[in-house]
């Protein structure tokens, strides 16, 4: 199983959210590869924030989505506002019929949207090491959501 890994990383509680999940992956015998933009995408000779880095970017994590089997995604939150990006590359596996982990460990809310795509929800980042990627539970988000 080759896995994509989205989640915002611009801060270090969240870097730390996702080398969790990084090291979990790394460590789970049914995935055989994954991807995490944070660790794989390089704007090459491109400037950080210019248009062609951005285009370069955006086509490298679609390609990478469209690899995949499976998204994980942290579900990682400031107020009711999911990280834009994830929120896109969840929608995006979504309509590619991919199966979707959210890790969500902050007490918040889940966005319905994000709630009804996934496919197995779970609160710890370590829980990944000992998911079943070929055989995928269903574990429905159940709590409150906006």
């Amino acid at each position: 199983m080759r896995i994509y890994l989205a989640g915002p990383f611009f801060s270090p509680e969240q870097i730390a959210r996702i080398e969790i999940i990084e090291t979990a992956l790394r460590q789970n015998s049914t995935v055989d590869d994954f991807f995490s933009p944070r660790l794989g995408e390089d704007g090459g000779e491109f400037s950080v924030g210019s248009p062609e880095w951005a285009n370069k970017v955006f086509h490298l994590d679609v390609s990478e989505i469209d690899r995949a089997d499976a998204l994980v995604v942290v579900a990682d939150y400031v107020n009711d506002n999911m990280d834009s990006g994830t929120a896109f590359e969840v929608g995006y596996a979504y309509s590619h019929q991919k199966p979707i982990v959210v890790v969500h460990e902050l007490p918040e809310p889940l966005n319905l949207m994000i709630g009804q795509a996934l496919q197995c929800y779970l609160t710890d980042g370590h829980e990944v090491a000992n998911l079943d990627f070929n055989n995928l539970p269903h574990q429905p988000y159940t709590g409150k959501t906006f």
